[in-house]
């Protein structure tokens, strides 16, 4: 299946993209996409109601704006430096174990979402990346099972203030958390839909031009090392979200780093995960 969140900001529904494009609304199944929906198994509740009411479910117009595929996680969890093409860029040295850091839950918005840059800000960049979100509770979790306790898959462009998390000190955590920094989907694809999350093309553009085209095959640590990994460190509740990292392409490597301008237009895609499109915006 393939979940996605409809409506205003705040206030979206619940709904289903079936195969042939279209969508349905969901809000008669009686439950958001959140972690008790994940917790209590509501995946395969779900699918049962959806085999009983799809020809009965309104169809949502394609013009409606799409949220966030989840509803409020109770965290983001980021992996940085996970790829090789990027470690490179970036003149750093392969992590021997994976980087973790957090972005703020406030920072999550709709795909299609504007881009607003931060009061301050003078170095906004982009970072296409696989999202992986957890379907149950998980801690202490052996690699070779990993992978049974995720939900699904979502695009996610991992916005970065360069200057806030790099010239100020402390955590990354501060260039990585503004508001519309984290836009999910358009969907959640289940994870009987990606048969291969080590093997997925990704790319990204600005303003038309290719500036990320990379393969999840180059990670440094795969989706199920990872969320062993962090399970390590913390307990993944479900709708929890870790973003897997980015290949090479990102503004700080080029040369001259380039960063975002209001009126930019960034356009991303993951195979099999749809895609998106922001418009840089500044703060008011």
């Amino acid at each position: 299946m393939k979940l996605i969140r409809f409506g205003e900001a705040g206030k979206e529904k619940p709904g289903v993209l079936l195969p042939d494009g279209s969508s349905v609304d969901a809000s008669a199944f009686g439950s958001d996409y959140d972690e008790a929906f994940f917790e209590r198994g509501g995946l395969p509740e779900l699918r049962s109601w959806l085999s009983k009411n799809t020809s009965s479910a309104p169809r949502i117009d394609p013009s409606v704006r799409l949220g966030p595929p989840v509803c409020r996680p109770s965290k983001i969890v980021c992996i940085g430096l996970n790829y090789r093409d990027h470690a490179a860029e970036t003149k750093a040295q392969p992590p021997k174990e994976p980087v973790l850091f957090f972005k703020s839950t406030t920072s999550l918005v709709g795909p299609n979402d504007n881009l607003v840059i931060p009061r301050n800000a003078t170095k906004v960049d982009w970072e296409v990346e696989l999202a992986v979100l957890m379907g149950k509770k998980a801690l202490y979790v052996p690699k070779q099972e990993a992978l049974d306790y995720v939900a699904g898959y979502a695009l996610h462009n991992d916005y970065s203030e360069r200057s806030f998390q790099l010239e100020r000190g402390g955590q990354w955590v501060k260039g990585k958390s503004a508001d519309t920094f984290a836009p999910l989907g358009p969907f959640l694809a289940t994870r009987d839909e990606i048969s291969d999350p080590g093997n997925l093309s990704l790319w990204l553009k600005v303003n038309g031009q290719l500036r990320q085209n990379g393969s999840t095959a180059n990670m440094i640590f795969d989706v199920a090392t990872l969320v062993s990994y962090v399970s390590e460190f913390m307990t993944l509740l479900p709708g929890d979200v870790i973003s897997t990292g980015t290949p090479a392409g990102v503004g700080l490597g080029m040369n001259p780093p380039t960063f975002l301008r209001a009126g930019d237009v960034v356009e991303l895609g993951i195979e099999g995960l749809g895609e998106s499109r922001q418009r840089v915006t500044e703060y008011k």
